[in-house]
């Protein structure tokens, strides 16, 4: 009877040893919420002082500006709520990594980030083209749905809850498109609350 725990432990061991090799596994829940308060703050920082309601924002004409002042400072403040966001993710990843003596930058962690940067790349460029065109009031539903399509990608390679977050933006990329005129809070609710409650579920699930 020992010899059979002792070998049900050595396969559970083994199993968990090439789980670790092949899957990203030092995501942290700080991050997410971490990433969804800046979300949010960004949002409220968009609407509030800067005015911004995309689906006021009419087409551009031929003559007109191709940024609006107001326009540049919600594409500054998008970039830096990205930026904080990395960077959060970088940090409490590397520390994770740290802790179980293993690297943040290795064959798995590779992968991934090269099956998320196809559709955000993609997905940033589309972007591009629509601002540039004056389609302003697509940008919120686009960032979501592109976005969740590089989660769900990214899901083959770390947790499996990683994959239903994709399709939670995405879904909420979608009912955006259909609701444009509530693109902003759509916005809000995936990369905000959404965030925030994906943290704390990988925070109590795996960091604890």
């Amino acid at each position: 009877m020992k010899a059979d725990q002792d070998y049900m432990r050595d396969i559970s061991e083994i199993r968990s040893m090439m789980e670790r090799s092949s899957k990203f596994l030092t995501l942290s829940g700080w991050a997410g919420i971490m990433a969804g308060i800046y979300a949010l703050t960004g949002a409220f920082i968009a609407y509030r002082f800067f005015d911004y309601n995309p689906s006021e924002i009419n087409y551009r004409s031929d003559d007109a500006e191709v940024l609006s002042p107001g326009l540049s400072k919600v594409i500054f403040l998008a970039i830096v709520v990205l930026l904080a966001a990395l960077g959060t993710a970088i940090f409490f990843s590397h520390k994770n990594a740290q802790k179980e003596g293993g690297k943040l930058w290795n064959a798995t962690s590779k992968r991934l980030l090269i099956n998320m940067a196809v559709p955000l790349v993609a997905g940033g460029l589309m972007i591009l083209i629509f601002i540039f065109k004056g389609l302003i009031v697509f940008i919120a539903p686009l960032t979501l749905i592109f976005y969740g399509l590089a989660l769900y990608n990214a899901g083959n390679f770390t947790y499996k809850v990683v994959k239903i977050l994709g399709i939670v933006q995405i879904v909420l990329g979608l009912l955006s498109l259909y609701f444009i005129e509530f693109g902003l809070l759509f916005w809000a609710l995936g990369f905000g609350f959404v965030h925030i409650f994906y943290g704390i579920y990988i925070h109590f699930k795996y960091n604890k």
